[in-house]
């Protein structure tokens, strides 16, 4: 009975993986299939300036290379989202790898906790009835 057990613990967290990698894949490649129409969103980033307050405090060149960095920053944030839907792919292995070593790990803790309760009934001389050994003496 206590192996029956011991294999629906890791059956149960079997499937709980397995639900947990469907879920954040499924998740995943939506957010990354979508990213494509967030391509606007980067264009924002031009029009950031200074704070009136915080102007005086800080020399022109610097402002004006902030404003140059965050122009370049904001190009290259919109061709890696026109670029993430093509990725969906490569994740869509990855989650298999990752479900797959999760789950061959999952395997050998079940057959760890068989090996282990195996030992444990040895030791107990069993839970079962008792042995011819046991009713002889």
């Amino acid at each position: 009975m206590l192996y029956a057990l011991t294999w629906l613990l890791v059956f149960s967290l079997l499937a709980l993986w397995s639900l947990a990698a469907w879920a954040m894949h499924a998740v995943a490649v939506w957010a990354i299939s979508n990213a494509g129409a967030m391509t606007g969103a980067a264009s924002g980033v031009e029009g950031l300036r200074l704070p009136e307050w915080l102007t005086p405090w800080v020399p022109p060149e610097i402002a004006q290379a902030m404003t140059l960095l965050l122009s370049g920053l904001a190009q290259i944030f919109e061709s890696l989202l026109q670029t993430m839907p093509a990725l969906a792919g490569g994740l869509t292995i990855a989650t298999w790898v990752i479900w797959g070593l999760g789950s061959v790990l999952l395997v050998v803790l079940g057959a760890g906790l068989h090996l282990l309760v195996a030992m444990w009934r040895r030791r107990d001389g069993g839970s079962g009835p008792q042995s011819a050994r046991q009713v002889a003496a």
